[in-house]
């Protein structure tokens, strides 16, 4: 059996390594190693529970004003504040912005530059690839990055500046928008529509997110194969199997994006057994963190988030990266879009998992998919503002107490867990998406949701760097630095 050291990765948000144990040409073994330490949440410790506003946009730089969101809802929920119904959508539609320009950045700059490799030289849609992806050169590249800067500045208006947004606040948004500013915040939305409906799907949004099976997909790729940039990647991907690679444990987390009037969610929260079909709520009392293979010290069993720690132990016998090991009442969960369109029962998800399960092809297709379903909601939420009505409720944040903000992250369920006494924050613990999905082995020795889904995975002959992985990690789209926070 051979070893084989892939990385660090480059077009990947931080730092990854990936250790694999190859054996016939195939992945045996895999270990998944966030490289860095970065302490956030030692940080956090003996500040003022509302500087947890100012810290944890900081912890990345592309997923910033989930990170703020989430904090904000932690103290929220430790103060009992509701917030006003403009507050909630000027924040879904800051946070929509994020995430969507995650899913662009993803689609067009991390995942399809693999398929202009010269190992797929021969394949009859290299070229058109080439021509489209290439980096730095490729002509949907540069629109779709061209098309990037225009929609982030939407969150020049909606919250000030982009990255680390300080304008969300625990009782809502601390910036009003001014009747003026919706219209021209309408024309970017319908701007950014025109280029996905011109560019990535070359149909409208609606029609997309209205395929409601695998064979209605397929279908709507035959009828114009190769028109639009999501129809040549379903090309890459049936030539090459795609839905045989990369697959997941099977369990699927969301806490529910986009909080609406009433306490409901725009995409819901729940827990998906592909097995049964079955989908309950998220039991966060079930939540537990395991340091066995991280270097940190180790509790005598794995911790919730309220009573976790996070101690640095760089020499620890046995461990392998910095990245302690989420679980779900015991079991491995994969999160993400997949997830959410799970959750949320999207007819088309929900049918490609139950013939493929989670694998590459089906993490794409929803995180697309997602483009097309969450850009109409938003026009609906900047259309539902009202004039001179509240963004925000003015609350006190009590000396003790506890608190707990879940949502959605681009790549999936983020939680911020604080405990507050004597007015500062006695412990502050995160579990961002990439923590599930990249987490090593527990205490059972389980792989987590990548480390699994790497095993398997064909490597040719003289790889160093093997396609079949890139292909696999990058069908996470993980965030390292929010990892290692």
């Amino acid at each position: 059996m051979a070893r084989l050291l892939v990385g660090p990765f480059n077009r990947v948000e931080g730092d990854l390594e990936v250790s694999l144990d190859v054996r016939a040409g195939r992945v045996q073994r895999a270990q998944v190693n966030a490289t860095m330490y970065r302490g956030f949440e030692q940080i956090l410790q003996g500040k003022l529970p509302n500087d947890a506003l100012v810290y944890v946009p900081r912890i990345c730089g592309i997923c910033s004003v989930s990170q703020s969101v989430a904090s904000a809802k932690a103290l929220a929920d430790l103060a009992g504040v509701t917030v006003p119904d403009n507050g909630l959508h000027v924040t879904n539609l800051m946070q929509a912005t994020e995430n969507l320009a995650d899913h662009l950045t993803h689609f067009y700059l991390f995942f399809m530059p693999d398929f202009t490799r010269p190992v797929y030289a021969s394949r009859a849609w290299h070229a058109e690839a080439v021509r489209r992806f290439a980096p730095q050169t490729g002509e949907q590249m540069r629109e779709a990055i061209a098309a990037r800067q225009r929609w982030f500045t939407l969150l020049g208006t909606l919250g000030g500046k982009w990255p680390h947004t300080q304008s969300i606040d625990p009782g809502g948004s601390s910036r009003a928008v001014e009747p003026a500013e919706r219209i021209r915040l309408l024309s970017k939305l319908r701007e950014f529509r025109w280029f996905l409906e011109r560019h990535l799907f070359a149909t409208p949004l609606e029609d997309m997110a209205a395929l409601s099976s695998l064979d209605a997909l397929w279908a709507w790729h035959d009828a114009a194969a190769n028109a639009g940039d999501f129809r040549l990647f379903l090309s890459c991907a049936r030539d090459l199997d795609l839905h045989q690679l990369g697959a997941g444990p099977g369990l699927y987390l969301s806490f529910g994006a986009y909080s609406q009037p009433g306490g409901a969610h725009a995409l819901a929260s729940g827990v998906w057994r592909a097995s049964e079909q079955t989908l309950v709520e998220p039991d966060t009392l079930a939540i537990t963190e395991d340091a066995t293979h991280a270097w940190l010290e180790d509790a005598p069993m794995p911790l919730h988030p309220l009573q976790g720690m996070t101690l640095p132990n760089a020499d620890k016998a046995g461990a392998y990266t910095w990245n302690k090991a989420p679980r779900l009442a015991g079991e491995v969960v994969e999160t993400g879009a997949i997830a959410r369109q799970l959750a949320s029962g999207h007819p088309l998800v929900r049918d490609a998992v139950a013939k493929h399960g989670g694998c590459v092809l089906t993490r794409v297709i929803a995180r697309v998919l997602e483009l097309a379903i969450v850009v109409p909601m938003m026009e609906r939420w900047l259309k539902a503002l009202e004039p001179g009505a509240p963004y925000f409720t003015a609350c006190e944040l009590p000396d003790e107490g506890v608190g707990m903000g879940l949502g959605e992250a681009a790549r999936g369920a983020l939680g911020h867990w604080l405990v507050v006494k004597n007015g500062r924050i006695a412990n502050y613990q995160i579990v961002a998406p990439t923590s599930w999905n990249f987490s090593p082995r527990d205490v059972g020795g389980t792989p987590g949701a990548l480390e699994k889904a790497l095993e398997g995975a064909p490597v040719l002959p003289g790889e160093k760097s093997p396609v079949s992985v890139q292909h696999i990690v990058r069908s996470f789209d993980p965030c390292m630095v929010c990892t290692v926070h």
